[in-house]
């Protein structure tokens, strides 16, 4: 889970980097600056690469990375939000099966 406190920072730093890629074709850019001012999710996709999550750990290539992403309304109070347990595993009584 990741939570965006600052969207317009994600945004901004997304569209530096966008206008930093010497690589990228401009009709490539147009299209990409227009997606990440629409859409958060959007701008973290081109901030991040996938390849450096795991680039470090042993044993571990990439072959192929995908990933999606929605906005939710978080609520700390709700058992579905409780992330130290296992999914399934609300009911069980510690140490049990």
């Amino acid at each position: 889970m990741l939570e965006v406190p600052d969207a317009g920072a994600l945004t901004g730093a997304a569209l530096e980097h966008i206008d930093a890629d010497e690589f990228m074709p401009d009709e490539e850019r147009g299209h990409a600056e227009s997606a990440v001012r629409e859409d958060e999710s959007e701008a973290l996709a081109y901030l991040v690469d996938p390849t450096d999550l795991v680039a470090e750990i042993p044993g571990v290539e990439l072959v192929q990375a995908s990933w999606s992403s929605e906005p939710v309304e978080y609520d700390p109070e709700s058992l579905e939000w409780d992330l130290g347990e296992e999914d399934g595993d609300f009911d069980r009584e510690p140490g049990s099966a």
